[in-house]
């Protein structure tokens, strides 16, 4: 094969490359936004504040500047999702039992409700154990809601950093290619690869 028609290959590759790589980083970047915007038209609704600390004496610096740094502010990132799910319901679930246990004995002070209807320290256990159960499926929920949240946003994060590592891509590919072609002016036409 000659020079010049193997360069017009490589050439005309390149610049199909570039194209795809740019078309590519184009579409993680609409990927990124879009996962960015969504994560923040659903969490800026439900108008969670972040308080100003988490409550855990025992809390590391960062996680105490992070509080303190969104304080009073709405939630809408990912981030802020994870920190308020991890750092806050988390700290505060920790002292409660498994939605499983809570459920058991929920069971148990119902069970013995039911044989002793009229015994008002069994209505109390009851009500109590059934109150037990409703706050640790509530916090448990959006514990896990929040952390989807921030699934989500991190791919989008990872989607927008991809984009600009093919948009990269593609722009080398672009320059190569300019360059193969600027080259075949020049090269030798009996010239042999």
């Amino acid at each position: 094969m000659n020079r010049k028609s193997f360069d017009k290959i490589a050439s005309v590759i390149g610049l199909l490359l570039a194209g795809f790589l740019i078309i590519l980083g184009g579409i993680l970047q609409y990927g990124g936004n879009f996962a960015a915007d969504q994560v923040a038209a659903q969490l800026e609704p439900q108008a969670i504040t972040i308080p100003a600390e988490n409550g855990d004496p025992e809390v590391t610096a960062d996680v105490k500047k992070f509080f303190a740094d969104n304080a009073n502010k709405v939630m809408t990132t990912g981030k802020q999702a994870q920190m308020y799910a991890d750092h806050y319901i988390g700290f505060h679930m920790a002292e409660m039992p498994t939605y499983a246990a809570a459920s058991n004995a929920n069971r148990a002070a119902a069970g013995a409700l039911a044989a002793d209807p009229a015994n008002a320290e069994l209505q109390a256990k009851s009500k109590q154990a059934s109150g037990t159960v409703e706050t640790v499926f509530k916090g448990q929920a959006l514990r896990g809601m929040l952390l989807n949240a921030y699934a989500f946003g991190m791919l989008g994060d990872i989607a927008i950093v991809a984009s600009y590592v093919t948009f990269a891509g593609g722009l080398i590919f672009l320059i190569l290619a300019l360059l193969g072609f600027a080259h075949l002016r020049r090269v030798d036409t009996d010239s042999v690869i």
